[in-house]
């Protein structure tokens, strides 16, 4: 796996911009611990980690959809 090196990126599901902030990144486990800020509310929810042809992400919302990590948190 690779390093990132930014710990807070946004994403935008449709409706409005979500930011998130690293909080863990476990390889091992292949989890990562995010904190979350939608319309000023605060979440705090482990993902699990995938990778595909087209890089590592996570899965998010309803109907989940891929967050790819390259596109947001760069790569060392």
């Amino acid at each position: 796996m690779k390093k990132y090196y930014l710990k807070e990126f946004s994403y935008y599901d449709g409706e409005c911009y979500i930011t998130f902030t690293i909080l863990d990144l476990n390889i091992e486990n292949k989890t990562i611990t995010l904190a979350s800020v939608k319309q000023g509310k605060i979440s705090v929810i482990t993902y699990d980690l995938k990778q595909d042809r087209n890089g590592v992400y996570f899965e998010y919302g309803s109907p989940y959809r891929e967050v790819y990590l390259e596109d947001y948190a760069g790569v060392l």
